[in-house]
């Protein structure tokens, strides 16, 4: 296309050109700016869902994107392809000069950009990438002797001792967009050409601050409309932390921006323990002996344990692909110590299904349930989803959208296991193994 260097922005998780860390730097350069997303087909040949509705809002991000980097005569180069192969490619069809893009922090990620930097310098081509979708990332906030926090309380007093002297302003990225390199556009690969189809679930928007002043109030009731649903925008960066973060900060009641500061702490814990990912952070608990019942697993998932509570959540998420947080904590909860069925299916289950899966923030809150990670709850503390239904569900209004049959005792299933033999089974396996 041409012999002149050009600059490369790689979209990851950062679906968006407004606010955009490494764009900024990228069109402040002195080369024209290509911008570039990699369907990255070592990510895509796992999924288990031909209609993986994540996928289709991708694919929705990246037409928005195109369209809207063609105001600027530019537009968005995709290619389907490992993340390899797809920059051994690129290097043949153009003068790269450097490669702009933002952090990730997941084991896969880490492992890819390490490999994408080692090629890249191979051809000498800069490799630059810049914090973008946390406030606080890695080592920023640890304690006084330089090693990281592995509790969350002390962790969130630092992080909001740093935020005070911490500038949450916007990259300015629109005020550089006449650097964008001018072409005629792309083909971009559909669907269908990837092999897979589109989703008919329905996505959130990105309104957030009419949830933030009575969020504590309103948070651990499945059945009222009290949470933002941003996670989703949050995983796949088509909003900007710094403009929630800053929004929250504003507020007078924090509970909201403590979410957002448990997602980062969950993501410092990945990455100063990646082995997380599949161990127990207490490496205790890999002792367990669980039961993993694949008949039970199977009814867990399905939302058939005769438990309402459960039953609706799994239900909810089946539909939708989202499930309400207090009830995350339950169904998590119940798989692992209920039916001593390993935290990791649950985990893996959730990976697959959950609109807004974060790795770290998945990892952290199944480890959480089962009493094994970071802020753990004791392996004693057992919720018991009928109290919890009274606490949080009273009127049943969500067991009742989810669950229309719980009240026909000749069709909804008998409970899977009776609570109190289940509690008391979890307490004496849990003992055991943390014993030995």
């Amino acid at each position: 296309m041409s012999d002149k260097p050009v600059n490369i922005f790689w979209f990851r998780r950062d679906l968006r050109i407004d606010d955009n860390a490494a764009l900024y730097h990228a069109l402040k350069g002195p080369n024209p700016v290509l911008c570039l997303f990699i369907f990255d087909r070592e990510i895509l040949d796992k999924l288990q869902d031909k209609d993986d509705a994540r996928l289709t809002f991708i694919h929705q991000q990246i037409l928005k994107i195109d369209q809207e980097l063609k105001k600027y005569g530019s537009g968005l180069l995709v290619v389907y392809n490992t993340a390899v192969q797809a920059w051994k490619n690129l290097l043949n069809q153009f003068p790269v000069a450097v490669v702009y893009t933002n952090h990730d922090y997941e084991p896969y990620a880490r492992s890819r950009d390490e490999k994408i930097r080692e090629l890249l310098s191979q051809h000498g081509v800069l490799f630059k990438t810049y914090k973008d979708q946390v406030i606080f990332e890695k080592s920023e906030v640890v304690k006084d002797d330089g090693n990281p926090y592995t509790v969350f309380t002390p962790y969130m007093h630092k992080w909001y001792q740093k935020l005070r002297s911490f500038d949450l302003k916007p990259y300015p990225t629109v005020k550089y967009s006449g650097n964008f390199f001018k072409h005629d556009g792309f083909a971009i690969p559909s669907l269908q050409e990837m092999g897979f189809k589109q989703s008919e679930l329905h996505f959130p928007g990105t309104a957030f601050q009419p949830y933030i002043n009575d969020y504590a109030e309103k948070r651990n009731f499945p059945a009222i409309a009290g949470t933002s649903h941003i996670g989703l925008h949050l995983r796949f960066g088509t909003v900007s932390i710094r403009q929630l973060a800053s929004k929250a900060y504003e507020a007078p009641e924090k509970t909201w921006l403590n979410e957002l500061i448990w997602r980062e702490f969950y993501m410092m814990i990945l990455y100063h323990f990646p082995q997380t990912v599949d161990h127990a952070f207490r490496p205790e608990y890999d002792r367990i002996q669980w039961n993993n019942n694949e008949e039970q697993y199977k009814a867990w998932c399905e939302g058939r344990t005769g438990y309402p509570l459960v039953d609706a959540g799994m239900r909810e998420l089946n539909a939708t692909g989202y499930m309400h947080n207090r009830v995350r904590m339950v169904v998590a909860s119940f798989l692992s110590k209920h039916l001593l069925i390993d935290w990791r299916w649950g985990e893996r289950y959730f990976a697959r299904k959950l609109l807004d899966f974060e790795q770290a923030s998945n990892v952290g809150g199944w480890q959480w349930a089962a009493g094994s990670g970071t802020d753990a709850a004791p392996y004693f503390r057992i919720f018991n989803p009928e109290s919890q239904t009274k606490k949080f569900d009273p009127d049943l209004a969500y067991i009742k959208k989810w669950v229309p049959e719980y009240a026909d005792f000749s069709i909804y299933p008998k409970p899977i296991v009776d609570h109190t033999f289940a509690r008391e089974r979890c307490l004496k396996v849990f003992k055991e193994a943390l014993s030995r």
